[in-house]
C-alpha cells in the first residue's frame, strides 16, 4: 500500500516558490512599460520544463552567480500562471477570461509545457467553442501561420479545418488569405468535403501564388515564360490537388486555359481530351470529387430571425405594400383558359374559385382590406363577411374565420412559375428609376434596335416596365434568378457604389433558373456604361461577339452567389454575402484573349460593390 501527499507536495513548492532565499533564476518578461521580474529556481525550471533546461545552459552567469532569462513576448500576468503551475502543478482558471486561457495555452507550448498546453487546448475546444467561431480570424491566422509544429496544436487545426470545410470563405474571402503558409493551404486543399466550387478553389490558389510573386506583371497579356515558371514553382504542393476533371468545360476555358503553362503538358492534354472524349482514359492522376453537401430549398426561419440569417428583411405580404409584380400561383394551372390580365367577365370569377377551391380558414385576413375589390368575386360570402369584419376592427365576431397572422415568404425562396403569365402593377408613388433617366432611355432604346443616331425623348418606341429593384426587392442574387425568371427581352442596370458609375447589359433571351448551368447564345445582346453628370462625358456600348459566350446562366446551387452574368466575366453581378451591396465582387472585366463582347466598357478591372440596380423589362410600344 502506498500514500500519496501530491497537495502537500503542491503546496511546499508554491511556497518555495515565494521564498527569496537561494533562488538563481531571474526570469524578465513583457515589454516596456510592464516589465516585472521572477526570481525561480534552476533545478526546478530545468526538471520541469526542456525550453528551461536549454535557455539556463545558454545564459550567462554574473557574479552572484544568478542567470537572467528575457521573455518580453510573455505578458507578467501570464507568466505567473505559469510560473505557478511549474512549482504547484495547480491552475486555477474558473474566472479567467478566455483570452488570457488563450495566450496561457500559446505561451504554455513555446515554453514546451506539453500537459499543461494540451489540456488547455482541450478545454476551448470543449468549453469554449462558441468564442473560437467567435474569434476565428485572429486564432486561425495565429496557430498556422507562427511556424508551429505540425503536431502542435492539431485539435484547434482541425476544430478550424472542419469549419473551413463548411464556410470556406471564412479563410478564402479573409483580407489575410494571401499571407497564409503554404502548409495551411495544402492541408485546405487536401480535404474531399471542402464546401466550394473546384474551379472556385483554382481562382483562390492563383490568387494566393500570384500574391507570393510581387514581382509579377499585372496583366496577365504581359506575362513571360518566367513568369508562369515563377508561378508553377510557388504551387508545385498545391496543382496536384486540385480537382480538374471535376471543374466544368466552360470554366476551364475561362479561368484555367490562360495559366496552362503552370500545368504539365500531360494534364493539360487530358483535360482537353476528357472535356471532347469524356469516356476515353487519360493518363494523369484523376481525383474524386468533392462532396459537397446539397443545399436545401427551402428553410423554416422565425420571421424575427430572418433578417440576421439572410441579411435580407423578411418579407410579410401586406396589400398595401405588394410588389409591382404579381406571381401567378400554380394553382391556376387546371384552369388554362384565363386571362393573363385581370379582366371583368361574367365566368372569370367563379371560374377561378371554382379552380382553388380555397379552404375557408387558411387566408390570412388583416392585411386584405385594400384588395377586397378583387378577391370579393372567388371567396364564398361567408367567408368574405368574416374577412370583412376583420378589417373592420371587429375581432368579436371573428369566429368564422381565425385571424391568422400575415404569411412570411423568405423573398430568396419565391417559387419559379416559367408557364404562367406575369401580371405587372404598377407601384405608385415610386419614381421611374434611381439608376437611369430618360436620356438614358432613349439612348438605350437607340442600341437595341442598332441606330446610329438616339432616338428623340418623345418618340421612344420602347417602354421600360420595372421587373426588379433592389433597394425595393432586396439584393439577394437569388431575388434576381425568382423575379426574372422567364423574362425575355431585359436591361439591367446598376449603379457602382463610390464611383456612381452606371453599368449594364441587355439580354434579348428569357432568363432561366432551371438550365443547370449553361452559356446562352445570342448575337444581340451588349453590355454598356452610361453618361453620368461629370462622371463619364460619353456612353460606351459593347456588343457580343462571342455570340456561344455572350450569357451565362448559373446552376440553381450558385445563384445564392450570382446573378446576371454577361460573357467571360465583362459584367457579373456577383456576391459571397448574397447581398450585392456588401462586399466588393462584381466585376467588368476584359481581357483581350479571352472575350465575349467587343470592348471593355470601365477603364479598370477591379471589382466593385453597388448601390443599387434595376432590371427592366422592355416593351414595344
Amino acid at each position: 500500500m502506498s500514500f500519496k501527499f501530491f497537495d502537500k507536495l503542491s503546496q511546499d513548492f508554491s511556497e518555495l516558490l515565494n521564498d527569496k532565499k537561494e533562488y538563481n533564476v531571474v526570469i524578465e518578461v513583457d515589454k516596456e512599460g510592464n516589465k516585472k521580474s521572477f526570481t525561480a529556481h534552476s533545478v526546478v525550471l530545468r526538471y520541469r520544463s526542456s525550453y528551461f533546461d536549454k535557455e539556463l545552459e545558454n545564459a550567462t552567469t554574473n557574479k552572484n552567480h544568478i542567470k537572467t532569462i528575457i521573455k518580453p513576448n510573455i505578458s507578467a500576468q501570464i507568466f505567473e500562471i505559469i510560473l505557478r503551475y511549474v512549482y504547484g502543478v495547480i491552475v486555477n482558471i474558473e474566472y479567467t477570461d478566455t483570452k488570457i486561457i488563450y495566450d496561457l495555452m500559446v505561451n504554455a507550448n513555446e515554453l514546451e509545457l506539453k500537459e499543461l498546453s494540451v489540456k488547455l487546448e482541450s478545454y476551448l475546444i470543449e468549453s469554449k467553442a462558441s468564442w473560437l467561431r467567435t474569434h476565428f480570424s485572429f486564432i486561425y491566422h495565429s496557430i498556422f501561420n507562427n511556424n508551429f509544429d505540425s503536431n502542435e496544436f492539431k485539435g484547434l487545426k482541425k476544430f478550424y479545418n472542419d469549419i473551413i470545410a463548411k464556410h470556406p470563405n471564412l479563410i478564402f474571402e479573409s483580407e489575410g488569405f494571401t499571407s497564409i503558409q503554404e502548409t495551411t493551404l495544402v492541408s485546405i486543399l487536401k480535404r474531399d468535403d471542402l464546401q466550394v466550387e473546384e474551379v472556385k478553389i483554382w481562382d483562390y490558389v492563383i490568387k494566393w501564388g500570384i500574391s507570393q510573386n510581387s514581382t509579377l506583371p499585372t496583366n496577365l497579356e504581359e506575362w513571360s515564360n518566367e513568369n508562369f515558371m515563377a508561378l508553377k514553382l510557388t504551387l508545385q504542393r498545391c496543382l496536384p490537388l486540385i480537382r480538374y476533371f471535376h471543374i466544368p468545360s466552360e470554366d476551364i476555358r475561362k479561368n484555367v486555359r490562360p495559366y496552362k503553362k503552370i500545368l504539365e503538358s500531360q494534364l493539360w492534354d487530358d483535360i482537353t481530351q476528357y472535356f471532347m472524349f469524356p469516356n476515353k482514359p487519360v493518363k494523369s492522376l484523376v481525383l474524386p470529387a468533392r462532396i459537397i453537401s446539397p443545399i436545401l430549398s427551402s428553410r423554416i426561419i422565425s420571421a424575427a430571425n430572418l433578417s440576421s440569417v439572410l441579411n435580407l428583411p423578411s418579407r410579410i405580404i401586406s396589400t398595401p405594400n405588394l410588389p409591382s409584380r404579381i406571381i401567378s400561383a400554380p394553382n391556376l394551372s387546371p384552369a388554362p383558359n384565363l386571362p393573363s390580365r385581370i379582366i371583368s367577365t361574367p365566368n372569370l370569377f367563379s371560374t377561378t374559385r371554382t379552380t382553388l377551391n380555397l379552404p375557408s380558414r387558411i387566408i390570412s385576413a388583416p392585411n386584405l382590406s385594400p384588395a377586397l375589390n378583387l378577391s370579393s368575386r372567388i371567396i364564398s360570402t361567408p367567408n368574405l363577411s368574416s374577412i370583412t369584419r376583420t378589417t373592420s376592427n371587429l375581432p368579436s365576431n371573428l369566429s368564422p374565420a381565425p385571424n391568422l397572422p400575415s404569411r412570411i415568404i423568405p423573398t430568396p425562396n419565391l417559387p419559379s412559375t416559367p408557364d404562367l403569365p406575369l401580371i405587372f402593377i404598377p407601384t405608385p408613388g415610386l419614381a421611374f428609376s434611381t439608376v437611369i433617366n430618360k436620356k438614358h432611355v432613349a439612348e438605350l432604346s437607340s442600341w437595341i434596335d442598332r441606330r446610329s443616331t438616339t432616338y428623340h425623348l418623345v418618340k421612344i418606341p420602347y417602354e421600360f416596365q420595372l421587373i426588379l429593384r433592389g433597394s425595393r426587392d432586396n439584393f439577394h442574387p437569388k431575388t434576381f434568378w425568382n423575379m426574372c425568371h422567364g423574362c425575355a427581352g431585359t436591361i439591367v442596370v446598376a449603379k457602382v457604389a463610390e464611383t456612381d458609375e452606371i453599368v449594364g447589359g441587355y439580354n434579348p433571351l428569357a432568363w432561366d433558373n432551371s438550365t443547370g448551368g449553361a452559356y446562352m447564345k445570342t448575337k444581340d445582346s451588349f453590355i454598356f456604361s452610361l453618361e453620368y453628370d461629370n462622371i463619364r462625358k460619353s456612353s460606351i456600348i459593347s456588343r457580343v461577339e462571342d455570340q456561344s459566350g455572350a450569357l451565362l446562366y448559373y446552376k440553381s446551387n450558385l445563384q445564392d452567389v450570382y446573378g446576371p452574368s454577361f460573357g467571360y466575366s465583362e459584367f457579373v453581378m456577383e456576391s459571397n454575402v448574397s447581398n450585392f451591396t456588401r462586399d466588393e465582387k462584381s466585376i467588368c472585366c476584359y481581357i483581350s484573349s479571352c472575350h465575349a463582347y467587343k470592348k471593355p466598357i470601365r477603364t479598370t478591372n477591379e471589382r466593385f460593390s453597388i448601390v443599387d440596380y434595376e432590371v427592366f423589362k422592355i416593351i414595344k410600344n
